[in-house]
């Protein structure tokens, strides 16, 4: 298959929407657990401060919206958008359960204060439709590796446009780790164990095995941050768990 088609949305979306019954339990199963961590730590390296505009670029399922309505409150807003339209209607429902839990356990004269409006749309990350400046912070994790450098430069141009000036954004993806002793096996499992997971809970092990071809083409944040840089941002890459996952963070500079 060639570079070219693996990064066409059109392919991508298609991928998602195949794997989109399976995907949070293999994500979970061949992560041990870590991508939960790594959602976690994705939302905590940057500022939010009650009352933000939150964009969450490439929600997939809505995994990241809880944890950030619980930072910006009531008063903040969270527009998440996918591709996908499969994962739009499994990140709807996915919220939706989420909040009926939080009432049905809600004393009946106490204030949910961590309650805010999060939206749900199917939408292009690099052509999102969002109003430019409206952004306090933009955020994604692991959607950059289904995107060619080609494409993470246009990413970092709607990006800037999304967000107000020193609007903040966070990103995270899976890597490849550089110590020898960790990346052999690293993607020994990522190449042969994954797409056998995919193959129990999905009985399709290409498409858990595109995962790995987009990891391995990514490799990490190193370069996504110097295209960001080059964009404008003030930006600095995280590591995580010896390199098995990577971020880069920035600011959006004042005009």
């Amino acid at each position: 298959m060639s570079e070219e088609r693996i990064y066409e949305p059109l392919f991508v979306r298609n991928l998602f929407d195949e794997m989109s019954a399976t995907y949070a339990t293999v994500n979970w199963v061949s992560s041990f657990g870590f991508c939960e961590r790594w959602r976690r730590q994705c939302v905590e390296q940057v500022e939010m401060a009650s009352g933000q505009v939150v964009v969450d670029l490439m929600t997939g399922m809505g995994e990241l919206c809880p944890r950030i309505a619980a930072r910006v409150g009531r008063r903040g807003r969270v527009v998440a958008i996918d591709y996908s339209p499969v994962m739009c209607r499994i990140a709807r429902r996915r919220i939706a359960k989420h909040q009926n839990a939080k009432h049905r356990i809600k004393k009946l004269d106490q204030q949910d204060e961590s309650e805010c409006a999060i939206e749900i749309t199917e939408a292009d990350a690099l052509c999102s439709g969002i109003p430019s400046g409206s952004a306090d912070v933009v955020i994604a994790s692991f959607g950059l590796k289904t995107f060619s450098r080609e494409q993470i430069r246009t990413l970092a141009v709607e990006v800037k446009r999304i967000l107000k000036p020193n609007g903040r954004f966070s990103f995270i993806e899976i890597s490849v780790p550089d110590a020898r002793w960790l990346r052999i096996p690293y993607l020994f499992y990522l190449n042969h164990v994954i797409p056998v997971i995919g193959w129990i809970f999905m009985g399709n092990p290409d498409n858990y095995r595109m995962l790995g071809v987009y990891t391995r083409a990514f490799r990490d944040c190193g370069a996504a941050c110097d295209t960001f840089r080059d964009a404008g941002f003030e930006v600095e890459t995280r590591s995580f768990f010896w390199g098995c996952a990577t971020g880069v963070v920035g600011q959006k500079k004042p005009s």
